[in-house]
């Protein structure tokens, strides 16, 4: 496996977020992180980030123990995340929001921007000297992908992808995850509310209840209704 978690806890202050959350993620495959709001999924991809520290338990990637380590270590070794709100730098233009993606190379790699990306992405071409708070929400989107890709990861977190983004980039969107599952080299982690979104791209899935995992499965579990249920309002 490229990613093993095992029993991890977390707090926020008196608040227990996370509770013995297990799960793994291997190459080639895509693994659906759902449920309903406020149960600690963002939370999740957080911890395996290292912007949020784990109480206990481990984080395991690519059989080295990252539990500890930094965010910046973390995506040298070839962690991407692409986090929900998109948190693009708004004053930077498109190229240089890419380029900070690339901030984990060296040399000439740090500067010249892999042209797939925009085979990609056709819409970041025609605006790579506009700034990016001058982007509608799903090219912002895009734009978070990309820099995220850039860095060449093995594992890749979406939070949220389709959040707030219009019907036709959502397909532009899934059908570059589907690209990057169907390539068999990296792995992927998507939370996702919009269920057949992630339906549509995920091998298993875990979803998530007041911290914990109630329920996993592969493809095909993730049509049962009790799932749909967990998911429901």
């Amino acid at each position: 496996m490229m990613l093993m978690v095992n029993q991890i806890n977390q707090f926020y202050g008196g608040s227990h977020t996370l509770r013995s959350v297990s799960m793994s993620v291997q190459v080639g495959q895509c693994i659906a992180v759902m449920g309903r709001n406020g149960v600690g999924k963002t939370t999740l991809l957080q911890c395996l980030m290292g912007v949020q520290p784990i109480r206990d338990g481990s984080i395991e990637f690519n059989g080295q123990d990252i539990s500890r380590l930094p965010p910046y270590q973390r995506a040298r070794l070839g962690i991407a995340y692409v986090p929900q709100g998109r948190e693009i730098f708004s004053r930077l233009t498109v190229e240089e929001n890419i380029l900070m993606g690339m901030a984990n190379k060296t040399g000439p790699k740090a500067k010249h921007i892999n042209p797939e990306i925009f085979e990609l992405f056709p819409i970041l071409k025609t605006m790579i000297n506009r700034r990016g708070g001058d982007l509608s929400g799903g090219q912002q989107q895009q734009l978070a992908i990309a820099r995220a890709l850039v860095s060449e990861p093995k594992l890749i977190i979406f939070d949220e992808p389709t959040e707030g983004i219009q019907p036709s980039i959502i397909k532009d969107i899934g059908r570059v995850i589907g690209m990057l599952r169907d390539q068999g080299n990296i792995a992927i982690i998507l939370c996702e509310q919009y269920f057949d979104f992630a339906q549509e791209l995920a091998d298993t899935f875990i979803v998530l209840s007041r911290g914990e995992v109630v329920a996993s499965g592969d493809q095909q579990q993730m049509t049962d209704p009790s799932v749909r249920q967990l998911l429901s309002v």
